[in-house]
């Protein structure tokens, strides 16, 4: 898929990776919406993008107010052949903490946001999809999820963001084999530790540590180059079915 051609749907698109891949779709010429539910951020993002962006306030859990602006906006694009989703919450918290047990609540909104919220907004893109006209190969639109070296190796404080973000690695395969026969193709991204404004917060050394840990390149990653992975993705039809591991080589040490 051409990047000129990307009509796309970006969840958590206000800000962070999302950002960073509606900056770098619309700097090549393609259309894409916001979905966020932070407004303010939302509207600031789609002005400083232009006239290719549009924004829509958008909880990823809801099932009716995901299905509803998924088509408003594909009106508003003029199609829709793209679903990014990088929408998601941290949910650190230990099993037993130092004030007792984890509320399950807290465990639950993070699958809810994580992998539901991902799932949702997915299954309602495809929905649409699945009626464009076919381009090469078969070709009717790409999903792109975003999961976390931490589905691999989650470190202790991380049960809930851990158990999410495998559920977004575990469902990428069957959903691209049921989707295989509407020329859909599925694909994840699984960050290492990026520049991201959570990290921005964070004091010097906790920023140095963490780029310390990182074997090569020494660094955190680049939003940028969180783009330009989901750009390779869109532009080679042979990626399928597969989670992409984007991290520098690290691997997480237990804390």
């Amino acid at each position: 898929m051409q990047l000129n051609q990307v009509k796309a749907i970006i969840t958590g698109g206000a800000s962070g990776l999302g950002y960073a891949v509606a900056q770098h779709l619309v700097a090549n010429g393609g259309h894409v919406a916001l979905f966020d539910v932070n407004e303010e951020k939302g509207q600031e993002a789609a002005k400083a993008l232009g006239g290719n962006a549009r924004f829509f306030r958008t909880d990823v859990t809801s099932e009716d107010g995901v299905s509803g602006n998924v088509a408003a906006a594909r009106d508003a694009l003029g199609g829709l052949n793209v679903v990014v989703n990088c929408a998601g919450i941290l949910g650190a918290g230990r099993m037993l903490g130092k004030e007792g047990p984890m509320p399950l609540g807290t465990f639950a909104s993070t699958v809810m946001v994580n992998l539901v919220g991902s799932f949702n907004v997915a299954k309602a893109g495809a929905s649409l999809m699945q009626h464009n006209d076919a381009g090469e190969d078969g070709e009717r639109g790409v999903i792109i999820n975003t999961a976390s070296v931490a589905a691999f190796e989650g470190q202790v404080g991380q049960a809930a963001y851990s158990a999410s973000k495998g559920g977004v690695v575990g469902m990428t395969l069957p959903m691209a084999r049921e989707l295989s026969r509407f020329g859909i193709r599925v694909a994840t991204i699984a960050p290492g530790i990026f520049w991201t404004p959570m990290v921005d917060g964070m004091p010097p050394q906790v920023q140095e540590s963490l780029s310390a840990s990182i074997p090569f390149p020494s660094r955190l990653g680049k939003p940028d180059e969180f783009a330009s992975t989901v750009a390779f993705i869109l532009g080679n039809r042979y990626i399928n079915g597969e989670t992409i591991r984007l991290d520098g080589a690290v691997r997480l040490q237990p804390k």
